[in-house]
C-alpha cells in the first residue's frame, strides 16, 4: 500500500510539473474556428471555414491540456515548434445526432460548428476529430494555425452590448454564459431580460448550481429579431429571427434547435462567454441541448423552468436524456451495446466501475427493483431504461431533472457530474 501511494503522489507531481502554463503558449485573446462538418452514415467529411479573434479570453487558463468528459469529438492545439499538446477541448453536434437517422443512410447534408480556444501566441496545429458510436475515429481535420495571418477575422468591436444579470468575478476566473435573446423584437427586450433572470433563477434553484454560484457569471445579449416569435414547421409557421431556431427537429415536434450556427457566434463576437443558452420568444413546448455547443429552449411554456435547467445539464454538464420510449434495441442515438458510453449518468455496464459504482448502497440489485420509497428519497442504484430505450442501459435514479420535468432535484449522481465539471472549469 505505501508503495502505492508513493507511485501515485510521483505521477500527480510529475503531472503538475508538466501542466501547460497558459502564460507560455496564449495571449489574451479568443480565436474562433468555424467548422462545416458534412457527409453522410458511411462517410464524413470536415473543413475549416474561417477563423476570427478578439480581445479577451473568458475560458479556463488551466487544466488546458485535459478534457473533463470524451464526447462526441474533440478539438486540440499543439505547439508546432515544442510538439506539445496546449488545448483540448470536447463537444458534441448537431450533425452526429442525425447521422444516426434513417435520411443519413441515403442523403449527404452539411452543419456549421463553432469551437472557441484561447488564441496561441506562435504556430500551432489545430486538430479536430469526430468519433462514431463506438469511439472510434471517424473524421479528422488538420491544418495550420498562423497567429499572425491577415484573414483571422479581428472581432474587436463587439456588435452587440450585453446585459449583465450575476457577476461574481473577473471572465478567467468564472464560468461565463450568455443567454442570447431569440424570436424577441427590439420592443421586447423587458419581456427577455425578466425571462433571462428567471432562467438563472431556475438554475440556482438546483444543486449544485445553487451552492456554487459564485462560479458563475450570466450576461444576457440582447440580439433583436425582425419577428416575434420562432418558426414551427409544422403548422408552416416561419419567422425571421436571430439565430433562426425551429421546432421540428428531425421531424420530432418538439425539438426546438439552430443550424445557424455562425449566425448566433457572429451576436457572440467579442463578448467574453463560454457557454450558450439561447431563449425563444413562444409559448410551443420544446428545447434542445448539445453538449458544449448551446441549450435553446421555449421562455414562455409553462415548463419552462425544469426545461431549461434539464437542457442545461446537456449543454453545460454532457448528461444524457434518462427518459425511455418501448425502444429495446440499445444501438438507439449514439450508443454501442458493448462500448461504455461516455456520459456519466448512463451505463450498459460494459465499464459500470467508471460511473456511479462507488455511490451504489450496499446490496443492490441490478436492475434495481423501482419502489415508492426510491423514487421519493432519490436513491441511486441501476434502473433499467435511459437514452430513449428500456433494455441494455441504466440510469443512476427513478426520477431525476434529466428524466422528468416533475423531478425536483438532479438524482445524486448528475449532481456529482455537475460538480465535478464546475470544479474542472474554476479550480
Amino acid at each position: 500500500m505505501k508503495r502505492l501511494l508513493t507511485l501515485l503522489l510521483a505521477l500527480v507531481t510529475a503531472a503538475s510539473l508538466y501542466a501547460v502554463e497558459f502564460d507560455a503558449y496564449f495571449t489574451n485573446r479568443t480565436l474562433r474556428t468555424d467548422l462545416i462538418f458534412s457527409g453522410n452514415a458511411t462517410t464524413q467529411h470536415i473543413a475549416l471555414r474561417a477563423l476570427h479573434s478578439w480581445q479577451g479570453w473568458a475560458g479556463r487558463t488551466h487544466n488546458l491540456d485535459q478534457v473533463p468528459l470524451r464526447g462526441d469529438g474533440e478539438l486540440s492545439l499543439t505547439d508546432i515548434a515544442t510538439g506539445e499538446t496546449i488545448y483540448r477541448t470536447t463537444f458534441s453536434s448537431l450533425f452526429q445526432e442525425w447521422l444516426g437517422m434513417e435520411e443519413a443512410q441515403t442523403s449527404e447534408r452539411a452543419y456549421e460548428f463553432t469551437v472557441l480556444t484561447p488564441q496561441p501566441l506562435s504556430p500551432a496545429l489545430l486538430r479536430v476529430e469526430l468519433f462514431n458510436s463506438r469511439q472510434e475515429v471517424s473524421a479528422k481535420m488538420e491544418i495550420e494555425i498562423n497567429p499572425s495571418d491577415i484573414l483571422i477575422h479581428n472581432c474587436d468591436t463587439q456588435p452587440t452590448t450585453p446585459y449583465s444579470i450575476i457577476f461574481s468575478g473577473s471572465d478567467e476566473d468564472k464560468i461565463d454564459v450568455a443567454i442570447v435573446a431569440e424570436g424577441y423584437t427590439a420592443d421586447e427586450m423587458d419581456i427577455f431580460r425578466n425571462d433571462a433572470k428567471a432562467t438563472v433563477e431556475s438554475l440556482f434553484a438546483h444543486e449544485p448550481f445553487g451552492s456554487m454560484r459564485e462560479r458563475f457569471n450570466f450576461i444576457a445579449v440582447e440580439s433583436a429579431s425582425i419577428d416575434s416569435g420562432v418558426s414551427i414547421p409544422l403548422e408552416n409557421i416561419w419567422k425571421q429571427s436571430a439565430v433562426e431556431s425551429h421546432f421540428d427537429t428531425f421531424y420530432s415536434n418538439r425539438y426546438l434547435t439552430t443550424s445557424a450556427i455562425f449566425a448566433m457566434a457572429n451576436l457572440l463576437a467579442g463578448i467574453p462567454y463560454e457557454h450558450i443558452i439561447v431563449l425563444a420568444n413562444t409559448d410551443t413546448y420544446g428545447g434542445g441541448g448539445i453538449y458544449n455547443s448551446y441549450t435553446l429552449t421555449t421562455a414562455h411554456h409553462p415548463l419552462f423552468a425544469p426545461v431549461v435547467v434539464h437542457e442545461f445539464g446537456h449543454s453545460f454538464a454532457g448528461l444524457a436524456d434518462e427518459y425511455f420510449y418501448d425502444t429495446p434495441d440499445i444501438s438507439t442515438n449514439h450508443l454501442a451495446p458493448d462500448v461504455e458510453a461516455w456520459q456519466q449518468n448512463i451505463t450498459n455496464l460494459v465499464d459500470f466501475d467508471s460511473k456511479w459504482a462507488d455511490m451504489l448502497p450496499e446490496g443492490t440489485k441490478i436492475p434495481t427493483e423501482v419502489t415508492p420509497e426510491a423514487e421519493a428519497n432519490y436513491t441511486v442504484g441501476l434502473y433499467e431504461g435511459a437514452n430513449y430505450v428500456n433494455k441494455g442501459a441504466y440510469r443512476p435514479a427513478v426520477v431525476c431533472r434529466m428524466r422528468n420535468n416533475t423531478a425536483t432535484q438532479f438524482c445524486p449522481v448528475c449532481q456529482r457530474a455537475i460538480e465535478r465539471m464546475i470544479r474542472f472549469y474554476t479550480e
